[in-house]
């Protein structure tokens, strides 16, 4: 049951990142990057604001609190979840495995993006 939450939720956050798209993108141009943005930055906070009161309240059912954390906000922006890592890496006193782990999300995750856009050139 964990499985159908999780999509129903992860269903959920992809429709409102595109909403959330769709909106910035009439106000700022259809190029903008302000959706995203936004999107980073809400759903950023929205994660460590949730996993904080889930920790704090360990009895709410683990269905929920997956479907409202790993599919609404993880459907929502994946940045969500790499940022709430860093900052409890960070808040540990890891600061090497952040480091390590945002330097390496952003610098391959742009690494890979580009050679994704070179080998869809490549494909036609």
């Amino acid at each position: 049951m964990i499985w159908v939450l999780v999509a129903i939720g992860g269903a959920a956050g992809s429709v409102l990142r595109y909403a959330a798209n769709r909106v910035a993108a009439h106000y700022f141009g259809a190029d903008t990057v302000v959706g995203i943005f936004a999107v980073n930055v809400v759903g950023s906070f929205a994660l460590g604001f949730l996993a904080t009161v889930f920790i704090q309240r360990s009895g709410l059912p683990v269905e929920l609190r997956a479907m409202a954390t790993v599919g609404l906000l993880g459907g929502f922006t994946t940045f969500s979840t790499l940022a709430y890592d860093g900052v409890r890496l960070l808040s540990g006193g890891e600061y090497m495995r952040a480091g390590l782990s945002l330097g390496a999300n952003v610098v391959i995750g742009l690494l890979a993006a580009w050679l994704g856009v070179i080998a869809g050139r490549a494909a036609g």
